[in-house]
């Protein structure tokens, strides 16, 4: 639902010559696979945390290598908190099943296309409207997991019939708004002080868990909570000539 709702809000911005699109919506595609199928064998919590937390640190290798950007003591310092914060933040939730080495493997996997995404997006926005890039990168990775809604047509339907309210509700706010929202801060950021904010995302939703659903968060997720903000709270103490370039 995302793809036609940001083609819609930026059909005036559409920009079809940059083809940093492609691999951008190649990966968005990959990540959505990796991830969903690594749910079910690692768990919800260690899925998020292992996909989330090795991002930064694949961004911070690959932002190095492909986009120039020096990594920096504080930036590395923050990614350091970051991606410990992070993990003990899920520590006490993560429980090992069968299959878990191979979930591990695949939300890992997940958290590196994901970092290839952010990479792509990152040098695209040189060249692209946030509005058009956002747009084509869903496009592509909607048209690239068609293939897997053809295979099952029935699950596919019967889902669409059930739940189409939450779809439609997750493809506008937390797909279309964010991802729109995220790219135009590329513009402004780099790639790595991009992922290391990320982070905030397992501890929101711990947030969440603990204010809607009365969890209960160990002494190691305080510890990690934390971290996460230590860590963001260095990044935004850079100067904003080093957040962009450092």
């Amino acid at each position: 639902m995302a793809a036609p709702l940001l083609l819609v809000a930026s059909r005036r911005e559409l920009d079809w010559r940059s083809l940093a699109f492609i691999p951008a919506g190649l990966c968005i595609a990959a990540y959505q696979l990796l991830y969903f199928s690594a749910v079910p064998r690692a768990g919800v919590a260690a899925t998020a945390l292992l996909a989330i937390c090795s991002a930064p640190v694949f961004v911070a290798g690959l932002a190095v290598l492909v986009l120039r950007e020096r990594l920096g003591l504080s930036k590395g310092i923050a990614l350091a908190l970051g991606a410990a914060g992070g993990i003990l933040l899920g520590a006490g939730s993560t429980r090992p099943t069968a299959g878990f080495a191979a979930g591990v493997v695949l939300a890992l996997g997940a958290g590196l296309v994901y970092s290839l995404y952010l990479v792509a997006t990152k040098r695209g926005t040189t060249a692209s409207s946030a509005a058009s890039l956002a747009a084509l990168t869903f496009t592509a990775a909607a048209v690239a997991l068609l293939p897997v809604l053809a295979l099952q047509p029935a699950a596919t339907a019967s889902l669409w019939s059930r739940s189409w309210p939450l779809i439609l509700y997750l493809g506008a706010v937390p797909t279309a708004l964010a991802y729109r929202l995220f790219t135009a801060g590329l513009r402004h950021v780099a790639a790595s002080s991009a992922a290391i904010v990320g982070l905030l995302e397992p501890l929101t939703a711990t947030a969440l868990g603990l204010s809607l659903f009365a969890e209960r968060l160990s002494p190691a997720g305080w510890v990690g909570a934390a971290l996460l903000l230590g860590a963001v709270v260095l990044l935004s103490r850079l100067r904003p000539a080093e957040a962009l370039t450092s």
